[in-house]
This record gives structure tokens, C-alpha cells and sequence, in this order.
């Protein structure tokens, strides 16, 4: 078997890493006074959160429930935690 056989039999979905397209991204913290994140729902700007619940409510406007804010096929968190609301 050639190299480039035994490296196309290796290289399944499974041996592949996996990479979620959550629905929501919570981008990085931006200055402001509050700071607050932009927020997207299915790639598109929909807003700005300052808090956790601001991101609660902003997906359920969009008929999104959010039963674990920790889940990465659920939210993704850019530059920070749910915790991380304050410009560093």
C-alpha cells in the first residue's frame, strides 16, 4: 500500500478533529462604558450583550432556548467566558 493510500484510509470524520457551528457566537469584550459583545445568531450581528442574560434573551427573541451556555454546539465564546464581560 502506498503512502497516500494508508494516509487517505487514516484520515476518516472519526480521525478528523470536529469543529461545531454553534448557532451563537459571543464575540470578544469591546470597550465601551458598559463594555459590552457583540452577538451572533447564524452569522449574522444581531446585537449587543452586556451580560449573560442579555444573551439569554436575545436568543430567545430568535426562538433559540439555551439550556447550558457551556455547550460549544450551543455557544461559542470568542475572547472570553460567559464570565468575561469587563475589557482587559
Amino acid at each position: 500500500m502506498t503512502r497516500v493510500a494508508l494516509y487517505a484510509l487514516c484520515m476518516t470524520e472519526i480521525a478528523s478533529p470536529h469543529m461545531s457551528h454553534p448557532r451563537i457566537m459571543v464575540l470578544g469584550v469591546q470597550p465601551g462604558t458598559p463594555p459590552f459583545r457583540i452577538m451572533e445568531i447564524d452569522g449574522v450581528v444581531v446585537g449587543m450583550a452586556r451580560a449573560i442574560t442579555d444573551v439569554l434573551e436575545t436568543a430567545a427573541a430568535f426562538g433559540i432556548t439555551v439550556h447550558d451556555l457551556d455547550d460549544p454546539e450551543v455557544v461559542r465564546w470568542v475572547g472570553g467566558d460567559k464570565f468575561t464581560w469587563h475589557h482587559h
